[in-house]
């Protein structure tokens, strides 16, 4: 099986709850789900042994604001955060994406269908701010235990932590 079959196969497990579908490079196929549907997504994807949960990454799409001066800033409360869900089959990687509004950045932990996710789920919890509904640990993983509530280092809004005087 090819790259662009197994790519196919892929999709082939997972086609009732994809909303849209791209193919950002030869060997990558990326799939549009609703968060309500992720979890059924990747328990067809792992119970069809097609490849391994490689890594979940997380994005910022912040809305804008343009300040008297003219400036363009991020704003800290409208926007988007994107969850990518990585598998890996050989030389294929599929991804499922679901997209979350700062408002209501929450998702069911995948955890109970693949350990696995657990540092991931952690990673994107600590450094974005998603929540992870029913997931096992919410303990920092990298981010000191001191790290202030709220404070979310891979947003776009960041701009560091402010020295007390």
């Amino acid at each position: 099986m090819d790259i662009d079959q197994k790519l196919q196969a892929g999709a082939e497990i997972v086609k009732e709850w994809v909303i849209s579908t791209s193919n950002p490079e030869v060997n990558r196929v990326d799939l549009v789900v609703a968060p309500e549907n992720l979890k059924k997504a990747v328990a067809a994807m792992l119970d069809s042994q097609w490849g391994y949960l490689s890594a979940i990454t997380g994005l910022d799409h912040p809305e804008y604001l343009t300040d008297e001066t003219g400036v363009k800033k991020v704003d800290p409360d409208r926007g988007n955060l994107e969850l990518l869900y990585h598998f890996s089959g050989g030389a294929a990687v599929l991804t499922l994406r679901v997209t979350l509004p700062y408002s209501e950045a929450v998702i069911d932990s995948i955890c109970d269908i693949d350990m696995a996710a657990q540092l991931y789920e952690r990673e994107a919890a600590e450094l974005f701010g998603i929540e992870f509904r029913g997931a096992p640990s919410t303990d920092h993983l990298v981010l000191p235990d001191d790290w202030p509530v709220g404070v979310y280092p891979l947003r776009k809004a960041f701009t560091g932590l402010k020295k007390e005087s």
